[in-house]
């Protein structure tokens, strides 16, 4: 019956999918470069091999620029960063941290084009780039790895260089930079009245249902109201109104002490539950900033670590306006945010909370878009319904309102006394009202032409080839596949395409599929039919690719994590982990729609040991940004895996790349 329903569903996509796709490119193509193209989504260019070369690769007729790397400076007021001095512990002199807050953040994540310029072609704008994390091992000499590191060590070094604190606190956040192609290459714009740093010290407003709460406020803020600073911050998205948003997602590396936390015999057992589910329970953080900086010592302040795991509004073209934390969009390790206009007006967006076994949200706002009056949207994402997602084994599916109620779940009963408290232990919510456990939820991004949501599940290895019960993130779970994550020790991950009912994004139920399950398809395990895709069933081996057979034309994909979706509505996809053949990571893309849907094609090779973040498109669908995130992450500073882009010895460092074609035009065609 449930393959019946599902082959059923397939039938009313493709029809609903030829309706909506007609409609809305009568009204968006004109605006793009994509109207002269005879099939609109018509992917034309040369598959690349997977490469293990320390240098982007890319297909013939394309090329790529750095814009922008780690380092350099935004004003002239500071110099750029001169990584040859790095060895030398340049990065903890005095003015480090002084000049990092005016320079291009480390590890650069989520991208956003803001653009400026009038007319067809995207020539000149804004880019809101997050700045996720430092590799401390490639900044300090004498600095052994952060994640597994001993806690002494880690400790004992920050005790000794403590400016290593405000220096990499200064590293993270989120870049505001001005861009522009001049002579068909792309640069920023040093001194821009838009260049600006929101790092860990930046102060940010809170709003929303959690602004003001008991568990919001600290020695420092005992309004609950204002925070210092954002970290973690990993994907994103563009609002209708033209404001980006930031995704917080690992805050529990920064805060340590939790074991004097712990020992206690005055805290307040619920505080306990909500930072143990978010897995915190660090003697010393792998950062090391509770060692010096007392707001990240949970025995000191415990509610600090409340104020962080939540969306940031900023307004990229007004460096005047304070960034917010949105708390309506919920507290967890947040991955993306998506956001979309539904059929009604409101304004819907997806979330995925990036660890095992975790769930997929989507908030949708009380309040209507005002599309003629941009600042009337200004707080618009402060009032509405966070959801987690149900998928059902029938390809049906159910958005699970998480609203407060004394009649419960949601109530004092269960762990929640208040609204504010739902949001802040989000996860703990979803938990109770059975929402489905994923491969790590990272992007979840709607397509702009067909309104599809698609999913991205970078991966699971802990995830059990048979239903068992086992310990994870403080909670006894079932640790098998389920319908929607069919694979146990899913290692390449998979990606799941999701259709609200009534393509309204408003909606409480929607139908779901697989469309990509990650890995070789050459090895002679291409599965070709969804009903091969049986919790349980499906191997390691296997792989899917929407039902192609055209074995020879696919590419081995592995690790998706975030997405992107060109004028066409071709998707995009950027890889963050083991890749089939043990290749570098890179960018491939595949139509979702048509004879071609799911014909995956291998389009950019990263350099060594480097994520692929970002993947973003001009408005004219000429330029593709990316992110080259942490190139020669597993390496040391006296052994280096990659030197990547200075070439020679230098210290690899994360920069923004454009991809553009050589002699200019649509890329992808």
């Amino acid at each position: 019956m449930a393959h019946d329903y599902i082959g059923s569903l397939i039938e009313q996509r493709l029809n609903r999918r030829e309706v909506l796709q007609s409609a809305l490119l009568a009204t968006t193509l004109p605006f793009t470069s994509w109207a002269a193209s005879p099939v609109a989504g018509k992917l034309n260019f040369s598959a690349i091999a997977g490469s293990t070369d320390d240098r982007v690769v890319l297909p013939p007729g394309y090329t790529h620029d750095v814009v922008i790397r780690w380092g350099d400076a935004l004003s002239s007021r500071v110099p750029d960063m001169h990584t040859a001095d790095i060895p030398r512990g340049s990065l903890l002199q005095p003015d480090a941290a002084r000049h990092q807050s005016q320079q291009f953040g480390s590890n650069c994540d989520a991208i956003h084009f803001f653009q400026l310029n009038a007319g067809s072609r995207s020539t000149q704008g804004v880019l809101c780039v997050n700045n996720e994390y430092t590799n401390d091992w490639l900044m300090y000499p004498g600095r052994k790895q952060v994640f597994g590191s001993d806690p002494q060590h880690v400790r004992e070094h920050i005790l000794k260089y403590p400016s290593i604190v405000s220096m990499s606190k200064a590293a993270h956040g989120i870049s505001v930079v001005e861009v522009h192609k001049r002579r068909a290459q792309w640069s920023y714009q040093k001194d821009s009245k838009y260049n600006r740093r929101i790092t860990a010290d930046t102060l940010i407003e809170i709003k929303g249902p959690a602004r003001g709460y008991t568990w919001m406020k600290t020695h420092a803020d005992p309004s609950g109201t204002r925070v210092q600073g954002a970290f973690g911050n990993c994907a994103g998205g563009r609002t209708p109104w033209g404001t980006y948003l930031s995704a917080e997602e690992n805050i529990q590396d920064y805060f340590g002490n939790f074991a004097g936390f712990y020992a206690r015999k005055d805290i307040d057992l619920s505080v306990v539950a909500a930072h143990q589910r978010w897995r915190m329970w660090s003697d010393v953080s792998p950062y090391g900033w509770d060692v010096v900086d007392k707001r990240f010592d949970a025995n000191v302040e415990p509610n600090e670590a409340f104020r962080f795991g939540w969306i940031i509004e900023v307004d990229p073209l007004n460096p005047a306006k304070p960034p917010v934390k949105r708390t309506a969009l919920g507290r967890f390790a947040h991955e993306a945010a998506s956001p979309i206009v539904a059929a009604n007006g409101k304004v819907a967006v997806y979330m995925g909370d990036d660890d095992k076994f975790e769930y997929v949200y989507k908030f949708v706002s009380a309040r209507h878009f005002d599309a003629k009056q941009p600042h009337a949207n200004a707080d618009l994402l402060d009032e509405g319904i966070l959801y987690a997602a149900r998928f059902d084994a029938d390809g049906r599916g159910e958005w699970l309102p998480l609203v407060y109620n004394p009649d419960g779940p949601l109530n004092a009963a269960n762990g929640f006394r208040n609204q504010a408290e739902v949001l802040i232990k989000a996860r703990a919510a979803a938990d109770l009202l059975g929402a489905t456990m994923m491969d790590r939820p990272e992007d979840v991004e709607p397509n702009p032409l067909t309104g599809k949501i698609y999913i991205v599940c970078t991966r699971n290895e802990s995830r059990t080839d048979v239903n068992q019960q086992g310990n994870y993130g403080h909670r006894r779970i079932d640790l098998g596949p389920n319908a929607a994550n069919p694979r146990g020790r899913n290692l390449w991950g998979h990606i799941i395409e999701l259709s609200e009912n009534d393509d309204d994004h408003s909606a409480v139920k929607f139908t779901w599929e697989v469309l990509l399950m990650g890995g070789d398809p050459a090895n002679g395990q291409l599965l070709t039919e969804t009903a091969q895709l049986k919790p349980g069933e499906a191997t390691v081996q296997q792989s899917y690719y929407a039902g192609q057979k055209a074995v020879a034309q696919l590419s081995a994909i592995g690790s998706p994590d975030n997405i992107g979706f060109d004028a066409a509505g071709n998707l995009w996809i950027v890889t963050d982990g083991s890749q089939p053949g043990n290749h570098n990571n890179g960018c491939f893309v595949c139509p979702t729609s048509g004879e071609q849907r799911g014909l995956l094609r291998q389009f950019m090779s990263a350099p060594v040991d480097a994520e692929v973040c970002g993947c973003v498109f001009t408005p004219d669908n000429e330029t593709l940004f990316l992110s080259i995130q942490h190139p020669g992450e597993g390496s040391t500073l006296s052994s280096l895996s990659s030197h990547w882009p200075d070439g020679g010895s230098s210290v690899p460092r994360s920069s923004v790349i454009a991809i553009r074609k050589e002699e200019g035009g649509v890329v992808g065609t």
